[in-house]
């Protein structure tokens, strides 16, 4: 055998090399094959596993009964595997959090404090951003200026807001506490095409967008009932996740948008009892509000909401967060409404109210 200090200086880096890459590829092994978990928090990337093993031989042993060191193809078979496993992480990050992440608005007082954080939402809630000297009412179809009288909610009718009277519109409504009649009755006076989601309702196809529509597109003024509801998680973890027991499956405003071929909704109305903040998320983060031109929602201030967790500073600076994203979508607020009760994350507060009634416009459009 030769002296390996007879080695040229090139064939000592390569031996050098091979004596170094089977505990670098077991490094690697015992890399890949631990579980990776990213817990989800605040809209945040959820939780996903990953368990990469290198393919098996015949012999249920990794790399077969030939060697214990991985050959040239088990090499290339576990490299693949692991390009594989953080292509698909990279594809379920993008689809958690979609496109943008919405931005966290900073303390009111630069450090955590309630009275702070409810001051500022609460004036938010109460200060329209737009000026709309004509609106239209609950159940009106013509435009007039604001009502004397305390309305609900106001959709603003100036004509570069609203769709041009020889085109179709489109409304959406989401409500499961019957206080929509006034919004159907509104566009549908305005002629638009309408769909209604509550997946209580019994008169109404479940889950088949495309067949409940075939007699009803183009058909302006006629409500289409579907028992379906907002969901706001990404696809891969909801698939089609039955919602609230009542039967009625989940879909994200975008998968119904795509299905009933609408690229616009110029009306959207939305009591989703709770479950606004974490939508309306889901909206600013995957681009859909952009497509929304008149929302109409009612915001639940009493707890803080579906899959919303931390401190009551954190979750009134959370729901602040969330109105600014709508805002930052083109979203401003044109009237703001107050509901019942005084409780406000389980506080009495006097000067708040346990829920809102709030109408945007988008200027974007």
């Amino acid at each position: 055998m030769r002296d390996l200090a007879g080695l040229s200086p090139r064939s000592g880096v390569g031996l050098l090399l091979l004596l170094l890459i089977p505990p670098v590829l077991l490094a690697l092994q015992l890399l890949v094959l631990a579980r990776l978990w990213v817990e989800e928090r605040d809209g945040g990337v959820a939780f996903t596993v990953i368990s990469i093993e290198p393919e098996r031989g015949s012999t249920g042993q990794a790399g077969g009964a030939r060697s214990g060191r991985p050959g040239m193809e088990e090499e290339g078979a576990l490299m693949r595997n692991v390009e594989r496993a953080y292509e698909e992480e990279n594809e379920l990050h993008e689809r958690q959090v979609g496109p943008r992440v919405m931005e966290v608005q900073r303390w009111a007082a630069n450090k955590p404090s309630f009275p702070a954080e409810l001051s500022r939402i609460i004036t938010y809630i109460a200060r329209p951003q737009l000026n709309c000297p004509r609106v239209l009412p609950p159940g009106k179809a013509q435009a007039e200026s604001p009502p004397a009288a305390p309305a609900r909610w106001l959709l603003c009718a100036e004509e570069w807001l609203l769709p041009p009277p020889d085109r179709p519109c489109v409304a959406y409504s989401f409500s499961m506490d019957g206080e929509d009649a006034d919004f159907l009755s509104t566009v549908s006076r305005l002629g638009c095409e309408i769909h209604r989601f509550d997946p209580s309702t019994s008169n109404a196809s479940v889950g088949h967008l495309g067949n409940s529509l075939a007699g009803n597109q183009g058909n302006r003024g006629v409500v289409s009932q579907h028992k379906l509801w907002l969901e706001w998680r990404a696809p891969r973890r909801r698939g089609h996740r039955k919602s609230g027991g009542q039967g009625g499956v989940s879909h994200s405003l975008a998968d119904i948008m795509a299905t009933l071929g609408h690229r616009t909704v110029h009306f959207l109305y939305a009591d989703l009892l709770s479950a606004e903040w974490r939508v309306f998320q889901s909206w600013i983060e995957e681009g859909t509000v952009q497509s929304v031109h008149h929302l109409v929602a009612t915001v639940h201030l009493h707890w803080a909401g579906f899959e919303v967790g931390g401190s009551d500073e954190e979750v009134l600076r959370y729901w602040f967060s969330v109105l600014r994203g709508l805002e930052a979508s083109g979203l401003q607020l044109v009237h703001s409404s107050s509901g019942e009760g005084h409780s406000v994350l389980k506080h009495t507060i006097e000067s708040a109210r346990s829920s809102y009634t709030l109408s945007w416009a988008n200027t974007r459009h």
